[in-house]
């Protein structure tokens, strides 16, 4: 027997987006509560930050969460990664840029001839 659609769940794995931890929690929300905002409480809630130290939130691979309508896309155990403002609070969720942040350039290689 299907499950009530009120009822239903969505759990997406979350993280903090950080070159030093990897790892996804599970979060669990309603399927008829599924808004940014309750992602966001949500998720920080689980994850021991302020919803205020979050600047975006990211679909993983590369794809912004903006809407309510985004939201509700979401199936179970899509990967969400929480990139926080670089002024955070937390000594544990200290912002650390990833490769795509940090410039590539390398001053020692451009010397090289081959």
């Amino acid at each position: 027997m299907a499950e009530p659609q009120q009822d239903r769940r969505e759990k997406p794995a979350v993280r903090i987006q950080s070159p030093r931890e990897n790892d996804f929690i599970e979060v669990e929300l309603n399927r008829g509560e599924l808004s940014y905002q309750n992602l966001l409480e949500v998720s920080c809630s689980e994850l021991g930050i302020e919803p205020e130290q979050v600047k975006t939130i990211r679909k993983l691979p590369n794809t912004l969460l903006r809407k309510d309508k985004d939201i509700r896309r979401l199936r179970d155990f899509q990967e969400i990664e929480l990139i926080l403002m670089k002024h955070g609070s937390s000594e544990l969720v200290e912002y650390t840029p990833s490769l795509t942040e940090k410039p590539c350039y390398n001053s020692n290689a451009a010397k090289l001839t081959y």
